[in-house]
């Protein structure tokens, strides 16, 4: 059976969900859900997520939400990007909490502030508090990149494929990769994994974008 993801191109959540289910083998296919025209928010829709969010996962009977727990479904039944042992276990449920609070959320709300508002509803003094949060998420994350290949063990986890969700869009949110070298490095040898493609060439994108 094949997996349906809800989903939009433009998610950057949405893509935590379809990366890892790319690279862990799990057939899947997009249902394109129109967003920006309110496709969250219909009755329908609620009654598959009552949060009004993307991704959705749909399986035979299962439905899930929330790129974390889709992202540990996938390791569950596949047995991959879960680590080796429990203390990698434990780390990478670590980064990814890190991740949906500290980092996700930032970027997220920026680049939508950013790019998909009206102008005259960006309010510069929000994004210039946001983007300062986010540049703090960011030496974080460069400087536990500092040597290592990937951000938990030795090859690469639901860690890497949550905290990688936002950084490969062109839209501008305050994220220079040039700024960045050792998350810019960890991006490539991410986009160098058999399967992977750009969140706009695995999801389809809202005509408005």
């Amino acid at each position: 059976m094949t997996a349906k993801l809800y989903c939009f191109g433009e998610s950057g959540n949405a893509y935590k969900a379809a990366l890892t289910l790319t690279l862990a083998g799990y057939p899947w296919e997009p249902v394109f859900v129109d967003f920006f025209n309110g496709g969250t928010r219909t009755p329908e829709y609620r009654a598959l997520n009552e949060m009004g969010e993307v991704p959705v996962l749909v399986e035979g009977e299962q439905v899930l939400c929330q790129s974390g727990v889709i992202q540990y479904e996938v390791v569950k039944k596949t047995g991959k990007l879960g680590g080796e042992s429990e203390l990698e276990q434990r780390e990478i449920l670590r980064w990814v909490l890190w991740d949906n609070h500290k980092m996700s959320s930032q970027c997220g709300t920026t680049r939508f502030l950013m790019n998909f508002l009206p102008p005259e509803k960006r309010s510069a003094e929000v994004i210039q508090y946001l983007q300062g949060r986010l540049i703090a998420a960011f030496k974080v994350l460069d400087g536990h990149l500092q040597g290592r290949e990937w951000i938990v063990g030795s090859g690469p986890t639901i860690a890497d494929t949550a905290c990688c969700g936002y950084l490969y869009y062109p839209e501008p949110f305050g994220f220079d990769r040039t700024a960045w070298p050792n998350i810019s490095a960890w991006l490539d040898r991410i986009s160098a994994l058999p399967g992977f493609r750009h969140p706009y060439d695995m999801m389809p994108r809202s005509a408005k974008s």
